[in-house]
Order: structure tokens, then C-alpha cells, then sequence
């Protein structure tokens, strides 16, 4: 993509409304723009990043089983009656009447579609176990919506459902999740941590949520100092015994550590796991015939990624002081080609017909050399091939790595090759 024909309204200086640093480089960056508070269009170069954090959490929840649908934002406000949560959600919920003056509400979660979603085919034991997600938008009326899409009103999540007969194989889809969870956050550059933590109002007794570590997080987290080691494991039930909870759920009186082994940090949450039951099956009507004849409510968990929080999450872990640091699985491209001068466009022009052009944001513009390579480390492409006079007289560019700063001297074939080949 060429710079000049591309869509990219940077800003040179922090907004002040801006307290916490992905929300100022979400800005800066040309990611997203506010529209109202908590509400936010998705910029060209932003929504690059949430497509490509879509397309690692389809990959993995398709890896592990789980079906794709699409449920809808506007739901009748019928179902959440039934289930008995209408009246005990709260203000956060966007509650509106359709032009026959029925109770419409804009969903905050979905358990209640899900629900109805199956209830009236998955009828035999035979039909389970299911699990079904999607990605879709979501809002919820934040009493103080702050620090930009880390807690906005509208935002995009991933949120699974799962479907079982009884609590073995509903504990059995709960763990599966949680390696997913794993996995998923790992692919972005992740170390994340599992935590015991309260149900809250989507219910039942049993969560987890994950969180990465940053001072900039607003939950308290009490770890075990061996929980990074066992990240590596295949087995659930070892992470899942290690200590590792959330502040509303950290009893001093009865912690089972040391506090020599007890870590204490800030931590941003980018997922949440729930098993509850039959909270809404039973209310719902959701049964089947078990093996041996019994109609039995349908065991369900629910399973949520902030997927437009991950974005900010992402920022938060990996930025210095002149920009973002994208890790590429997630970067919106994976080079920036930096053309610094007229009568290097011909070598420029050359690498950047080369290379993949969706791969390369190549800076044919005509701004001054500073503004360039501010520009460039600022929008933290992981890669930058930069063309100097050296790319005419010596048939050299620079390439350097936005990570660790190192810039390396190549021939312009040797750099063609060297990313064609990645």
C-alpha cells in the first residue's frame, strides 16, 4: 500500500484527554478516532490490527471444535426475561422499544440467543457435546467509559458457548477452552495468567479469567511465582491448581503460598471463562434425553475475548517511548519502506513491486526525512527497509528491526529475498 493513496490521519501530539499510553498512541497512531464517549470508528490501519486478532482466535476455536455463527446485536427483550435476567442487568444495558412498542435491548452478552439457539433442535445426548461462538459487536453503557478501547461502551468480542449433557463433559469443553485461551494470547505475543475470579452476573460457580501484566491494569492479582514455568505444559488441571486469583477472590487468611513465593501485580483482563450450569437451560427449557432415558437440563459455559480490548491490551505490553512495537502476528503490516529521497524512487519502487504489497506500507510521500522516520516508529511496523542515496550509488538499504532498534546494512536483492522468503 502505498502511503500516498492510503488513509492515515496521524497526530503529532498526545492528546490530553488521553491518560494511559495505548489510548494516546491509539490516536496518534491513526488506529481509531472518538465519535462520542466510549464509542469509536475503527480507522483504516486500526481495523487491519482487529482483523488480523480475528483471524488468530477463528483459527484457534476452529482448531478446537467450536462452530462459527452470528447471533444479533438487537435482541428481544422476551428471552431475558425468561431466562430472569432483565431486571437485575443494570443501567449498562442499552435497553430500547421497536416501533410496536416492544422491549428491545442491544446485547451486551449473548447466553440468552445461545440458548434459544438450541433449545428447539439439540435434543438427545447424541447431539453433544456443542460449542458454538461468533464475533460481533457489542455495548454496554459504562458508567465511566476511560483509557479509550481498554473500556469503551461499543466493542467487538469473541464469545463462545458451550453445550454439554452433564458436568464431566461440561468441565471437559471448560478446560479445552482454557488451552485455547492459552494458545490464542501466546500467538499475539501473550504471557498470560489465569485467575480464579467471581462470576459476576453472567453466574454460576465456576471462572477464570486472563489477564497480562501492566502497571496500567486496573485488577490486583495474586500469582504464584512457578506459573510462567508451567505455561509451557499441556496439562489443564497443573496450571489450573497453581494459586492465581484476582483480587475479589484473595483470602490472606487462607492463601496456600508462601509470601516469598507470592507475586502481586496490575494486570489488564483480555478473556473471561465461565461454567454455570444450567442457569439459563433451566429457566429456558433447555433439555435432552440422556443415555439412559432422564431428560436433564443442558449443562452450559460461556467463553469471551475483548477482541477490540486486545488491541489496546497489545499496545500496553509492546510500545517504547517513540511509538508501538506490533508484534507481526498482529502488526497491520509487517514492513514500512521508507523512500527518503527523489532520485532513490526507482530502487524504492522496485522492493516495493517485489515484496507483497499488502504486506508493505511504503512511505512514497514527500514530507521531510524527520517526519518520515517519526511517523514510521510511531505506527511500530515490525520492519523498515530504508532507502537512501546509498540505494543508488551502492545498491544498499537499511533495514532495521522496530523491536530491538538494530539496522542492519543489506544489498537490495539480499533484503527482497530475505523477506520474500519469511
Amino acid at each position: 500500500m502505498r502511503l500516498s493513496k492510503y488513509y492515515l490521519p496521524t497526530l503529532k501530539e498526545k492528546p490530553a484527554h488521553a491518560k494511559i499510553i495505548s489510548h494516546q498512541y491509539s490516536l496518534r497512531a491513526g488506529l481509531i478516532k472518538q465519535i462520542a464517549s466510549g464509542i469509536y470508528t475503527w480507522l483504516p490501519l486500526g481495523l487491519l490490527v482487529l482483523k488480523n486478532i480475528e483471524d488468530i482466535i477463528r483459527d484457534e476455536m476452529n482448531k478446537s471444535g467450536a462452530i462459527e455463527a452470528l447471533m444479533p446485536c438487537v435482541q428481544p427483550a422476551s428471552l431475558w426475561r425468561e431466562s430472569g435476567r432483565y431486571d437485575d442487568y443494570g443501567k449498562e444495558m442499552l435497553r430500547i422499544k421497536d416501533r410496536h412498542e416492544e422491549d428491545m435491548l442491544f446485547g451486551p452478552t449473548h447466553e440468552e440467543i445461545a440458548t434459544d439457539l438450541i433449545r428447539d433442535v439439540v435434543k438427545s445426548y447424541k447431539d453433544l457435546p456443542l460449542c458454538l461462538y461468533q464475533i460481533q459487536w457489542k455495548f454496554r453503557d459504562e458508567v465511566r467509559p476511560r483509557y479509550g478501547v481498554m473500556r469503551g461502551r461499543e466493542f467487538l468480542m469473541k464469545d463462545a458457548y458451550s453445550f454439554d449433557v452433564d458436568y464431566e463433559g461440561a468441565l471437559n469443553s471448560y478446560n479445552l477452552m482454557y488451552k485455547t485461551y492459552i494458545k490464542i494470547f501466546k500467538r499475539m505475543g501473550f504471557t498470560p495468567i489465569g485467575v480464579r475470579a467471581d462470576t459476576g452476573p453472567i453466574g454460576g460457580n465456576l471462572s477464570h479469567e486472563f489477564h497480562i501484566l501492566a502497571n496500567t491494569g486496573e485488577s490486583t492479582l495474586y500469582y504464584d511465582n512457578k506459573f510462567s514455568e508451567l505455561l509451557e505444559s499441556e496439562d489443564i488441571e497443573s496450571l489450573k491448581s497453581i494459586y492465581a486469583v484476582a483480587d475479589d477472590m484473595h483470602d490472606p487468611e487462607t492463601c496456600p503460598i508462601s509470601q516469598e513465593q507470592l507475586n502481586v501485580s496490575k494486570g489488564i483482563e483480555i478473556g473471561h471463562i465461565f461454567y454455570f450450569g444450567d442457569k439459563y437451560s433451566k429457566p429456558m427449557k433447555a433439555s435432552v434425553t440422556s443415555q439412559d432415558g432422564k431428560n436433564v437440563n443442558i449443562h452450559m459455559g460461556s467463553y469471551g475475548i475483548g477482541v477490540s480490548r486486545l488491541v489496546g491490551a497489545i499496545i500496553e505490553a509492546f510500545h517504547d517511548d517513540k511509538g508501538i512495537i506490533w508484534p507481526e502476528s498482529v502488526a497491520p503490516f509487517r514492513i514500512g519502506l521508507i523512500n527518503l529521497q527523489t532520485k532513490v524512487t526507482e530502487a524504492a519502487d522496485k522492493i516495493y513491486k517485489a515484496l507483497k504489497s499488502d504486506e508493505v506500507l511504503y512511505d512514497d510521500t514527500e514530507g521531510s526525512v524527520g517526519v518520515k522516520f517519526s511517523r514510521m516508529d510511531l505506527i511500530g511496523l515490525p520492519w523498515q527497509i530504508i532507502v537512501g542515496k546509498k540505494a543508488v550509488s551502492e545498491n544498499i538499504v537499511e533495514v532495521k528491526n522496530r523491536a530491538t532498534g538494530e539496522v542492519k546494512e543489506m544489498q537490495i536483492e539480499e533484503a527482497i529475498n530475505h523477506f520474500s522468503a519469511k
